[in-house]
């Protein structure tokens, strides 16, 4: 260490981590002119860089506290330190320029508006009060608004909107709580609202609080508005009013899927849903996700409309996070309007989120009776995150997005830069370099070309604020994937073209292990269950416990396979796949089953000649499927409107009988090498209940629960032959919650470590970080 001059050191302290967008340098301004030192502070491209001079003792002082006590939404990953020789500098401490140099640092993810600007946002005496993008160095928006790194209002959708004087005075001032806070606006020079209505709708366009109030009206007569958020449009309208839901439903084209609702506040989502504290926490929180809660019968909470999430026993909700939504719900002494929205994503069925204003008027045309909009550009779609609280109070989620975007997951494992593509489902993809992996926002089914758009825009926008620059490209084996396609094209313009294609199941359980902080030198039990993967012998997998690290798999059971009528197509029809299994277990077509009732003799007549024949019929292990077989023959859903509705409502009626019913429906287990799982004595037993009238709730149950005992005994048996005691629980027929609960505690009670997802969904939106995984750490680097 260099002796200091005069009795003063001086010190270069590099921060790295989400330093930046989160008030750090205001932060440590404050700190040091607190303690009477010098020097400066300023963002670079590998975070924050500081030097600092004064006593040797208030030097050592602050290097702590910056370390122990970081602003808020700060996450500090890195902390290195370096003494200089002390220049007898005394001050005042000062904030630098940006440095646009190389390197890294990362970007908070946007967060819900604080307490502070809701406070100004309602007072009357307050220059920012009913100001639509009130924001401060602690909330607002950060990644839907960045174009570029280091964050700073030029790289940012904020540039077209000079500061006026009195911001630019909050802005300049090291004490005021908008010190550098790139979003900073006011009436004067932030952006404007402006109400578009459809023609003919009666109603004329307005501006600014005009907007708003047209906007309330609106909705309390009963239209649907499209409204512009932080990461797109949103599609709104009064979730207590049926007719709204109902016309909203229709004209989206959303069949039985249920609704996210935006409640006005919180003493407003427990009167339509029970909320323990763990929930009560993820809702108030800054990333403000939708939450999936009980729902409360009309008798404890009337109000929401039953077509909001018609036969589900939740209700998806999210409380405001956005001044524009603060306002559009109402302040206290406005005009009497909803104070609950259904609040869906702005887009038809299929395609992407719309974020373009000029697209929003066209795409959203005969949806939409209004558009709410403004003049601040939306630089990347970013979709509401979704996540369930489990009964032991930990999270999991289910569509990781705004709130979490583009917050690092820190590998166990380094890769090289590594562009992950993920699926075609629930699409999201990953970059990765050394230790830190980036997910992307949702970007929803592919196959559309406004989709696959999206996805393209998506990684150059995650490119930009990472600084990956990708030397390989992974993506899904399946030959029909338009996401393999994408990385095909993707990959030819590398150097040496390199892509690597990864099993599905592979990919979900190397997804599981990675957010586990699991190295791979020793391989897990993966039991992956979901609808469909492409499987090595060109079938379709989904019903798979692989013995697997980030090297390779071994598949070590599987569920018996059947055949799939019409391939991907026959998903929608829970009806045919029932009578596909039954066939393929040996059991008769009884014409009272529900499964041949919903279907005509031609229907039938069909089917036989299908199976007979072997045309179209598709052979699949996927547990999705069989949850769809046994919901058409418990009689809960016959014909599927959207993706998984028949699982959804097979554990929707489950979970009126679990805690009351104790019996297990058994599978068979037979097979050398590899393990084949038979449902055929569930099905056997299930047919005879139903026989003798045991309701569907209970049938249910009971299907439920054997699945987990398969999968423990499945467990137990690959621990006897490897002695393997690591079990991870992935894949899309784990968001189930009943069946991932039952799963963890016979496997836990069994002795079993039960890796479950929390951060990382468990369906095709973690798929991207286990493909990374694979490929990234691999040895053979061969293009496949």
């Amino acid at each position: 260490m260099t002796a200091p001059a005069a009795g003063l050191v001086r010190r270069v302290v590099i921060v790295r981590g989400t330093v930046q967008g989160v008030g750090f340098r205001p932060y440590v301004h404050r700190l040091a002119a607190g303690l009477g030192l010098a020097g400066f502070v300023g963002n670079t491209g590998d975070g924050v860089h500081i030097e600092i001079e004064g006593p040797a003792e208030e030097v050592h002082r602050f290097c702590v506290r910056l370390a122990e006590q970081p602003p808020p939404l700060s996450t500090v990953t890195a902390v290195d330190c370096a003494d200089l020789p002390a220049t007898g500098d005394t001050g005042p401490f000062v904030i630098r320029s940006t440095e646009r140099a190389g390197g890294r640092t990362e970007l908070p993810p946007d967060t819900a508006t604080c307490a502070d600007c809701l406070r100004e946002l309602a007072d009357p005496a307050d220059r920012r009060h009913r100001h639509p993008f009130v924001t401060c160095t602690h909330c607002g928006p950060r990644f839907t608004i960045a174009t570029g790194m280091p964050y700073d209002r030029a790289a940012t959708t904020m540039a077209g909107f000079p500061m006026c004087p009195a911001c630019a005075r909050e802005y300049g001032a090291p004490a005021d709580r908008r010190f550098h806070a790139q979003p900073v606006a006011c009436p004067d020079c932030g952006p404007r609202l402006a109400l578009i209505p459809a023609d003919g709708l009666g109603v004329r366009p307005a501006r600014d609080a005009d907007a708003l109030a047209a906007a309330r009206a609106l909705l309390a007569a009963g239209r649907i508005v499209a409204v512009k958020g932080l990461g797109g449009y949103h599609l709104a309208c009064d979730a207590t009013d049926a007719r709204a839901v109902a016309t909203l439903r229709g004209r989206k084209e959303r069949g039985g899927k249920a609704f996210a609702v935006m409640c006005a506040d919180l003493p407003t989502a427990e009167r339509i849903a029970v909320v323990s504290d763990a929930e009560r926490a993820a809702l108030t929180g800054p990333h403000r996700p939708i939450v999936l809660l009980r729902r409360r019968t009309p008798a404890d909470g009337p109000g929401l409309a039953d077509q909001v999430c018609p036969g589900s026993p939740h209700v998806g909700v999210m409380l405001p996070y956005t001044p524009v939504h603060t306002l559009l719900l109402g302040l206290p002494g406005d005009p009497p309007g909803p104070r609950m929205l259904v609040m869906t994503s702005g887009n038809r069925s299929g395609e992407p989120i719309v974020t373009d204003d000029t697209e929003a008027l066209t795409r959203l045309a005969g949806l939409a009776d209004a558009w709410l909009t403004h003049d601040r550009p939306i630089a990347c779609p970013c979709d509401d995150s979704v996540l369930r609280v489990r009964p032991d109070g930990s999270t999991q989620v289910l569509r990781r997005s705004r709130g979490y975007v583009p917050r690092p997951l820190r590998l166990p494992v380094p890769v090289r830069p590594t562009l992950a593509v993920g699926g075609d489902l629930k699409n999201v993809l990953c970059l990765g370099e050394g230790d830190h992996a980036w997910f992307g926002p949702h970007i929803g089914d592919m196959g559309e070309l406004a989709t696959l758009e999206a996805a393209e825009r998506a990684e150059r926008h995650l490119a930009r604020l990472t600084g990956v620059t990708p030397a390989l490209v992974a993506a899904d084996r399946h030959p029909g994937y338009h996401s393999t396609r994408r990385a095909r094209h993707r990959a030819a313009g590398l150097p040496g073209g390199c892509l690597r294609l990864v099993q599905h199941h592979h990919a979900h359980i190397a997804s599981a292990m990675a957010e586990h902080g699991l190295d791979g030198t020793a391989p897990v039990i993966g039991v992956a269950f979901d609808g469909t993967g492409y499987g090595d012998d060109g079938t379709v997998w989904g019903g798979e416990v692989l013995l697997a690290g980030y090297s390779g798999y071994r598949r070590y059971a599987h569920l018996a396979p059947a055949p799939l009528p019409g391939g991907d197509a026959g998903v929608a029809n829970p009806c045919r796949q029932a009578l596909a299994r039954l066939r393929a277990a040996g059991l008769p077509w009884e014409p009272d089953l529900p499964s041949v009732r919903a279907c005509t003799e031609t229907e039938l007549a069909l089917l036989r000649q299908q199976l007979t024949r072997r045309t179209a019929c598709v052979p699949t292990s996927g547990m999705g499927r069989l949850f769809d077989a046994v919901s058409s023959l418990a009689g809960v859903c016959q014909r599927a409107g959207y993706e998984a509705q028949a699982a959804l409502e097979l554990e929707a009626a489950a979970l009126q009988a679990a805690d009351h019913d104790t019996v297990a429906y058994p599978f068979g287990l037979t097979g050398r090498g590899v393990l084949v799982c038979s449902p055929a004595p569930m099905l056997r037993d299930l047919l005879a209940d139903r026989r003798r009238g045991t309701p569907a709730p209970v049938l249910a149950a009971r299907f439920h629960r054997g699945v987990a005992h398969a999968v423990a005994r499945i467990c137990r048996r690959a621990r006897a032959d490897t002695g393997l005691r690591t079990v991870a629980l992935t894949g899309g027929v784990f968001a189930n919650g009943l069946l991932e609960r039952q799963c963890t505690a016979l496997l836990a009670a069994d002795g079993f470590t039960v890796l479950r997802h929390g951060e990382v969904p468990p369906n095709d939106g973690g798929l991207a970080l286990g493909q990374l995984m694979v490929a990234g750490t691999a040895r053979n680097r061969r293009t496949e």
